[in-house]
């Protein structure tokens, strides 16, 4: 198959939806198809384009066999509803060109990840221009989730913004979704059940696994032998409600057995270091947004990882992809994502689940980790025993390429 891929976020940038994107590129590539994906110029979060691609409109470049085509995007640190919007139709319409002058090779499928929506849009105007089927994946029901965090209000942008999901909805052949709650909120919504596709969220487990040499350095380096640590790796944004684990730093900050650490980036960051100063937490460090490679060592070096998201309903629907790097390097989790997230937890049983927004519960579940260490343990040999069964991406990978096979093979007849 020959496959035009659109995700406007992809690597060198970190995260979720980068990895997601990068891993099933790969796996398609090595499975024999042809791969170009139409990508945003590397900014996330910071917002900020590096001077290497000051003055381009679009560049290409063979990243291990995919054809990455990057494309000029509005970017910009100040993040509002103005500049937000002007980001996602910068690249909505710098796709669109580039799909249809710069990628002009035949392709069999295009494949559309969304958030952001106009991802899913520009995928929507190739496919009817250039006659191909979409299918459209959905890690996030947008405009939903962006209504629920406060950042659309503007009655008209919704309106919009919800016809253009219907749209996409009603154009795909297939469309992909991350978590059974959001299959079911599809399938309430209308769209025909046959058109779903569930291929969740998971871990590289070749990647991410135990490193206790990796644990013991990091530690040493650190100042933690002794401490039990407990971490958040990913992005720092609104919905994840990170001032929880300060709360709960704080709770714990007269307890020398404890330690948290918390790496990434994300438009909370800076909020998020100013409180911490503010509160004075001499237990809590925040490190920089590290590569992908690094992170299964800092998981190594906790003892618990922190899985949180804020109490919106929506996100009941949720299973954040951390969830599963934590498993993979035998991390139990202490999981505040309530709904789904925490039916895998308990499910695998490799963690606790907490209410969301709760410090003090963080800081009960730590204790608890404190009096029997073993227990925990246990609990991320689980974790990672059930990952390797459910959530490898190798595996969902197979899922992605039998689901665009189908897609392929029904509109080749």
């Amino acid at each position: 198959m020959r496959i035009l891929y659109l995700s406007q976020y992809f690597p060198p940038e970190a995260g979720a939806t980068q990895t997601r994107a990068y891993e099933m590129s790969r796996a398609l590539v090595q499975a024999g198809h042809q791969v170009t994906m139409l990508a945003e110029f590397p900014n996330h979060p910071s917002g900020i384009i590096p001077p290497a691609y000051q003055g381009k409109r679009f560049e290409r470049v063979l990243l291990e066999g995919i054809d990455v085509l990057r494309v000029w995007v509005r970017a910009s640190p100040e993040k509002n509803f103005r500049s937000r919007m002007l980001f996602y139709l910068s690249y909505m319409f710098s796709a669109i060109l580039a799909g249809l002058f710069l990628a002009r090779q035949p392709y069999d499928v295009i494949l559309a990840t969304s958030p952001p929506l106009f991802a899913g849009a520009a995928g929507l105007v190739l496919s009817y221009l250039r006659r191909l089927p979409l299918v459209f994946e959905v890690r996030d029901v947008w405009p939903a989730a962006a209504v629920a965090l406060g950042e659309l209000r503007n009655l008209t942008a919704i309106r919009l913004a919800t016809m253009l999901e219907e749209a996409c909805y009603r154009r795909a052949a297939r469309i992909i979704v991350v978590t059974r709650g959001m299959q079911e909120t599809l399938a309430q919504r209308g769209v025909e059940p046959g058109k779903l596709a569930l291929i969740p969220n998971g871990a590289n487990t070749d990647l991410f696994r135990y490193d206790p040499a990796a644990r013991q350095a990091l530690r040493e380096e650190l100042g933690l032998e002794k401490r039990c640590v407990a971490i958040y790796a990913g992005i720092f944004g609104i919905a994840q409600g990170l001032e929880t684990i300060l709360q709960a730093a704080q709770t714990l900050r007269d307890d020398p057995d404890f330690y948290f650490i918390l790496v990434g980036d994300g438009p909370q960051r800076a909020s998020l270091i100013r409180l911490a100063e503010e509160m004075h937490l001499d237990n809590l460090l925040i490190l920089p947004e590290q590569p992908r490679q690094r992170i299964p060592a800092y998981l190594s070096a906790a003892d618990v990882a922190l899985i949180p998201l804020r109490k919106i309903p929506l996100f009941q629907m949720a299973v954040p992809s951390k969830l599963f790097d934590a498993w993979a390097c035998e991390r139990p989790v202490i999981c505040s994502v309530e709904g789904e997230a925490q039916q895998v937890v308990h499910v695998a049983g490799g963690g606790v689940n907490i209410p969301a927004e709760d410090a003090h519960a963080v800081a009960e579940a730590l204790l608890a980790l404190k009096r029997d260490v073993q227990i925990y343990v246990e609990m991320g040999k689980r974790g990672r025993a059930y990952t390797c069964a459910n959530n490898s991406r190798q595996a969902l990978a197979r899922c992605l390429i039998q689901t665009l096979q189908e897609v392929f093979e029904s509109t080749a007849r």
